[in-house]
């Protein structure tokens, strides 16, 4: 347990390493806190005893350990309350009309990525967690279609074709008429296999150019299918700029590993509230910290994560995330 004075000298040291990257010393800390050195010194030895702190190797200050990071998450840091820029970006964003609920929630978290240069994640749910709901088809001229997928969770992919010679919409439209007869409520992973086995075999009585016809269903579920893992990133090489990625060799490792889906989907939250994973805490890198909330809106749901350096702004990252969060459950109450 540390003592009050011991958890203020920690509190700034972190916030200070934070903001400086520079290692924090005792004359620093004694025009701080109106003490002497020699006591400033003894509380930096017990904290560093104790784990949370350590000494830099260049110099005789001292910086946060990753135990120093997860005491000060947990036990100090309060989330920063936002600017009225920062509110407005985000309520501008749900106030648009035009977009759709996952969208202003991309947007938002792009947002946090500009603000704090970090790297912004969405995970929303997989393709296999879905159903088809419906399709439909939208003549844009006498050659041009869009083709739009919805799912019983609310997740919509559109996808525009240019039809083949001797294609007719109203064919397109009567195939579309029945796959919705015979598919609504197939989980969209078995979508493709159940056009090819079911559906295909029966429109040559239909229609003429079957073939043509059957291409674009399938392009378009296909499309949904690899689109619909719904991973989402925002400023993958923004955190490249902080110091703690100025080696190449270390760049290249995170940058394969953001390319990486199944390490990604390590990313997703199974709890509730605002949660901060430190190092070897989370299961993507152990040299990033992660703080990610799950998000559940109309039926939908999914992860938000904020992926930065142990050395990340801790109580803006929560502050954003808690912000957004209450939007959507004022959005949900609506």
């Amino acid at each position: 347990m540390l003592n009050e004075r011991q958890k203020d000298i920690l509190k700034e040291i972190v916030e200070n390493y934070i903001k400086t990257v520079r290692p924090i010393g005792s004359k620093t800390l004694c025009n701080k806190f109106k003490l002497s050195s020699a006591t400033i010194r003894n509380e930096m030895v017990a904290l560093e005893t104790l784990g949370l702190l350590e000494k830099n190797h260049i110099s005789s200050g001292r910086i946060p350990s990753e135990k120093g990071y997860k005491y000060y998450a947990t036990n100090l840091m309060k989330p920063k309350e936002l600017n009225g820029e920062e509110m407005l970006k985000i309520q501008t964003i749900f106030a648009n009309q035009e977009l759709e609920i996952s969208d202003a929630i991309t947007r938002c978290m792009e947002i946090i990525s500009e603000i704090t240069n970090y790297t912004s994640v969405v995970l929303g749910q997989k393709s296999a967690e879905n159903s088809l709901q419906q399709v439909s088809i939208i003549p844009l001229s006498n050659k041009k279609i869009v083709a739009l997928v919805c799912t019983d969770k609310g997740i919509v992919e559109n996808k525009q074709f240019v039809l083949p010679e001797d294609t007719f919409v109203e064919e397109v439209v009567k195939t579309c008429e029945m796959i919705n007869k015979m598919l609504v409520g197939t989980p969209i992973d078995s979508v493709a296999k159940r056009l090819e086995y079911e559906v295909k075999p029966v429109l040559p009585k239909m229609i003429n150019q079957y073939e043509q016809v059957y291409n674009i269903f399938y392009d378009a579920f296909n499309d949904f299918r690899s689109n619909s893992s719904n991973v989402f990133f925002s400023g993958k090489t923004k955190m490249l700029e902080l110091p703690e990625y100025d080696d190449i060799g270390e760049v290249k490792r995170l940058l394969s590993k953001f390319d990486d889906d199944s390490l990604v989907r390590k990313i997703e939250e199974d709890k509730s509230g605002i949660n901060i994973y430190v190092g070897e805490d989370n299961e993507f890198d152990s040299n990033v910290t992660v703080i990610k909330t799950k998000y559940k809106l109309n039926g939908s749901e999914g992860t938000l994560a904020i992926v930065g350096p142990k050395r990340m702004e801790y109580d803006r990252v929560v502050g954003l995330l808690e912000y957004i969060q209450n939007t959507l459950g004022n959005e949900e109450e609506k």
